[in-house]
């Protein structure tokens, strides 16, 4: 038994205690010696086993020293933050004059800490996004992710369970169908073609409203009348700003100032994932052109239009059924008009405030060695806990989802009393700040002013390090407009941008042609391919341009596919170098990328490399992802399996 104890003990990591256990099996059988010869001779050789896996574990650097493991214990937040739901008490949320509401860590932080565990208020699924498949030689399927996960909890599922009503909406199953139906899908069902006509955002509008009817529908009813009476004007409205964005309140009755000194906090000062919340997202009215407005404004014209005909159908045929009877609800109506003018405001506050839930989706055949991976846009979702988040183009967190939960964890360190930042898309290290700062304005309507914009030069000579040209001569950076020059005072070399974009333009074309080759299985053809992609790519193009990185992913791919694990390791190299200078050395990219490499030095026996690459992809995944994750999973599965192989003489790979 304490042997069986001590080897499970090893199994997960606790070092200290196996020792223990193992010293005292040691001196038991020393005392008694009462075993069978045989018996002793087996029990002493599986001790020494164990001692040996223990000293050899005992000898590798920790993956993350003890306090910073320990970050990573919660998978659920056990203790959640009294003032915001779905939060951990590490954060508190604040006012600023300038950035509005936002979160502010309340202790120190360390990288991987849960700080925000939030279900999706509202999430709608994307219809028509295919996922990409190696299938486009042999026979395609046309399966849309519709057809792959669960219209309501984003479950990823095979046999889906279809609507009775409609052919567009399935679920995991009967429960998750039954739930759909009672809280929104009966409205829903008859009106599929024009919501996938109108789009997603204004499917999540009407979902966001008829999930109203779910709470105080007099609380909700009254502020959507008060909007009508002030010509919806929803910044300046005198009792909207009364009844939720105020900062104190007279009560007349007893004399006395009852404060809520945050947008969307109830009377306690409580921030929750509700109704209350989400109204008070802004919808920066006044910042949307004419034109967007006008759509939005016909866009539920439309929808009130058919929800009216709708209606006037089921009252017309006097029918008892449940289904139908359901599409009328008494809240819906009493007035269509106070719906419209939710749709509305929703509709307006989803360009600011709407999130991509996405998901890794693996990428390649199933006989693929190594695995490839995407980021895949699953649904639109509105998340009021996340949204507090204000934006930095060098965030201090990491955002994941599994189904429609989103996971906000510290990217790195956070000090006492600085703010909990998210990225909103435009990033330092994925676009330079130009057109940083023009995404930014044109679709969240401010000017950013993070660190990273604060201290950053604009360097539009030369470009972005993954987009330059270099010198043909002596391999410097090329700067310029029109015409470009070497970077290299001594050197004279200049050429035209287009003549640069247009040999960039038929290396795609050649890249793309060996990628078909290597999806088809023809490998060494591929391979040819892709060397001379290389040679060509060398002449024109920065060590570290994203087509070097994908020319060089590329070969890693099919060399591994060979069997040829050190020169698949060696490609993958210069791949991570390309993908650390895109994406950064800390960013979920790098963490893919040394996945790779880690799955080519274990497959190549390269126990020293492929240990380290590990711990330094699990530093990364861990951060980003979660222990939870495939990846993670399989890291620890590679480790596991290497420290328990007998010593192998070291050797390249092959």
């Amino acid at each position: 038994m304490n042997l069986r104890k001590a080897e499970c003990l090893v199994t997960l990591g606790k070092l200290q205690e196996a020792s223990q256990t193992v010293s005292d099996l040691e001196s038991d059988f020393a005392a008694k010696q009462t075993l069978a010869a045989s018996s002793f001779q087996i029990l002493q050789k599986n001790l020494h086993r164990l001692k040996k896996k223990v000293q050899e574990k005992e000898s590798l650097p920790e993956t993350f020293p003890p306090s910073l493991a320990k970050a990573f214990e919660d998978m659920d937040l056990k203790e959640e933050n009294e003032q915001i739901s779905s939060a951990s008490p590490s954060v508190s949320l604040c006012t600023d004059p300038l950035k509005g509401r936002c979160l502010i860590a309340t202790k120190d932080i360390l990288p991987g800490e849960l700080l925000v565990k939030e279900d999706a208020f509202v999430s709608v699924l994307i219809p028509g996004e295919m996922p990409h498949h190696s299938l486009e030689n042999k026979w395609d399927t046309r399966i849309a992710i519709g057809d792959l996960y669960c219209h309501r909890c984003l479950k990823h599922t095979l046999a889906t369970v279809p609507c009775d009503g409609c052919s567009y909406a399935k679920y995991c199953s009967q429960e998750c169908m039954q739930q759909a139906w009672e809280f929104y899908h009966s409205v829903e069902c008859p009106l599929g073609a024009l919501l996938l006509t109108l789009g997603v955002f204004c499917h999540v509008a009407l979902r966001l409203t008829l999930l109203t009817r779910f709470e105080d529908v007099g609380k909700v009813t009254s502020k959507l009348r008060d909007e009508i009476s002030n010509n919806i004007s929803f910044p300046k409205s005198k009792n909207l700003v009364k009844m939720f964005n105020y900062d104190q309140e007279e009560n007349e009755e007893n004399d006395k100032v009852v404060k809520t000194p945050i947008p969307g906090c109830d009377i306690s000062g409580k921030y929750e994932n509700n109704y209350n919340a989400v109204f008070n997202l802004l919808p920066h009215t006044e910042n949307h052109s004419p034109e967007h407005k006008f759509l939005c404004a016909l866009s539920v014209s439309a929808l009130c239009k058919e929800l009216k005909a709708a209606s006037s159908r089921v009252l017309a045929t006097g029918l008892n059924s449940s289904k139908l009877k359901a599409t009328v609800t008494p809240e819906l109506c009493a007035d269509l008009n106070i719906w419209g003018v939710a749709m509305l405001r929703h509709m307006l506050q989803l360009q600011c405030n709407a999130q991509a839930i996405t998901t890794l989706q693996h990428t390649g055949s199933k006989e693929s060695i190594i695995a490839n991976s995407r980021q895949v846009r699953l649904a639109t979702g509105i998340f009021p806990v996340v949204s507090l988040l204000n934006h930095s183009c060098s965030p201090n967190t990491s955002m994941s989802f599994t189904s429609t939960v989103a996971t906000i964890r510290a990217a790195q360190r956070i000090r006492k009393g600085q703010e909990i930042l998210h990225c909103y898309g435009p990033h330092q290290n994925r676009m330079g700040i130009a057109e940083r700062q023009q995404k930014l304005r044109s679709q969240y309507f401010f000017d950013c002013s993070c660190p990273a914009c604060h201290t950053e030069e604009l360097r539009t000579a030369a470009g972005p390090r993954w987009e330059a040209f270099c010198c043909n001569s002596c391999r410097a950076i090329m700067q310029g407009d029109d015409v470009l020059s070497c970077g290299n005072r001594f050197c004279t070399e200049s050429v035209s941008r287009d003549h640069l974009v247009s040999r960039l333009q038929d290396l795609q074309q050649q890249v793309g042609m060996a990628q078909k080759l290597l999806r088809s299985g023809k490998l060494e053809k591929a391979i040819q391919q892709l060397l001379r992609c290389q040679q060509d790519a060398e002449s024109f193009l920065s060590i570290e341009h994203t087509m070097v990185g994908e020319i060089e992913d590329d070969l890693a791919q099919a060399y591994a596919a060979l069997g040829d694990w050190q020169k698949s390791a060696a490609h993958l190299q210069k791949s991570l170098r390309v993908v650390e200078a895109h994406h950064g050395p800390s960013s979920v990219e790098m963490g893919h990328e040394l996945f790779k490499l880690a799955q080519v030095l274990f497959n190549g026996f390269a126990v020293p490399e492929a240990l380290n690459t590990i711990q330094k992809a699990e530093k990364i995944l861990l951060v980003h992802c979660g222990p939870l994750s495939d990846e993670i999973q399989e890291l620890q599965k590679m480790r596991s399996f290497l420290l328990d192989l007998p010593p192998i003489p070291a050797g390249p790979l092959g």
